[in-house]
């Protein structure tokens, strides 16, 4: 029987969510790739347990993770029943719908019919009453926003999510979605972009800028860029890689001579600062506080150690910033 490391509080930090009473751990666990049957089932538990124990509190999760999809609520689900009954209160657990779940016309994007069945579903693979939070995994072109957004308001309302968010959409649209949140009583709690080092997209666009204003919080998905920012790729690309296995998220035609280069320079500074390539690049997500939480992936207990250990230098100092700057444009 699994009990909780009593000091499980005392070292991860814990970041007020926008204007919101939740506080979610600097660094959260995703469950997006690791959790599928084709990986030992005591190797899932085991991170999971390890992250609590670290104090990462937050398991992210969405209706299409696995591989399969929904493998990794039902995996979830076993760990929930085998080692975490007694802490679902000190637990954040999210999941998404958006994406393509089943087949047919109401399996995907945003409509009433396909939010509500898939959060059921969800609920279901995990045996849980409620989620923490549940969001809109990607915006619907052809459905009302005022569709999506209420059927979020209606998850809330039935005692189903206790929190609702936004995932892949634009600053114009973050701001409509939560306008029409805010007037249904729900308020927008969190937008989870993909944001790192070298995908600066949520500070160009103005995205962060705009949940700023709208006191939302923001959670990181992608800090370490797949991958590429874990120290893997200094010497090219290894034979056991997501690069190597031309995966639809990282193929080998992206680890070019000149962002080897870059990985290379970037090392220098991690090094420097006494920390992984891994750590530099959360920390850098989490520099200033602007960001709330980064999410983290992990195929073995000893990577998620590695990443929780960023929390021990957040701070950069200007020249650090500037140098990684002209590191990443040049």
């Amino acid at each position: 029987m699994y009990t909780a490391h009593p000091d499980r509080y005392a070292e991860m930090p814990y970041r007020r969510t926008g204007r919101s009473g939740l506080k979610l751990p600097a660094l959260s666990l995703g469950l997006w790739h690791n959790f599928g049957p084709d990986r030992p089932v005591e190797t899932q538990r085991a991170i999971l347990r390890r992250a609590f124990d670290l104090g990462v509190t937050h398991f992210d999760l969405a209706n299409n993770y696995g591989p399969p999809p929904g493998a990794a609520e039902s995996a979830l689900g076993e760990a929930l029943k085998a080692d975490f009954t007694p802490y679902r209160d000190e637990l954040v657990i999210s999941t998404k719908a958006g994406y393509l779940m089943w087949p047919g016309p109401y399996g995907e994007w945003g409509s009433r019919k396909y939010m509500l069945s898939s959060l059921d579903q969800s609920l279901t693979r995990m045996g849980l009453d409620y989620v923490d939070i549940f969001y809109s995994h990607r915006p619907d072109p052809e459905t009302p926003l005022e569709e999506t957004m209420g059927a979020l308001h209606t998850a809330v309302r039935q005692g189903k999510a206790l929190y609702v968010g936004v995932s892949n959409y634009s600053p114009e649209q973050t701001r409509e979605a939560a306008r029409i949140l805010a007037e249904l009583g729900t308020p927008l709690l969190i937008h989870q972009p993909r944001y790192s080092m070298l995908d600066r997209r949520p500070e160009t666009g103005g995205l962060l800028d705009t949940l700023d204003e709208l006191k939302v919080g923001s959670i990181a998905y992608s800090p370490l860029e797949q991958g590429l920012l874990t120290g893997r790729y200094l010497n090219g690309i290894p034979e056991d890689s997501r690069a190597a296995s031309d995966s639809p998220f990282l193929n080998s035609d992206a680890v070019t001579e000149e962002l080897v280069g870059k990985l290379r320079a970037l090392d220098e500074i991690a090094r420097s600062r006494g920390q992984t390539p891994a750590q530099l690049a959360l920390a850098w997500v989490l520099r200033a506080g602007r960001v709330t939480s980064a999410l983290v992936g992990a195929s073995s207990p000893r990577q998620l150690e590695d990443s929780v250990a960023a929390i021990g230098n957040l701070d950069f100092d200007a020249d650090e910033l500037a140098r990684i700057d002209k590191i990443v444009h040049r």
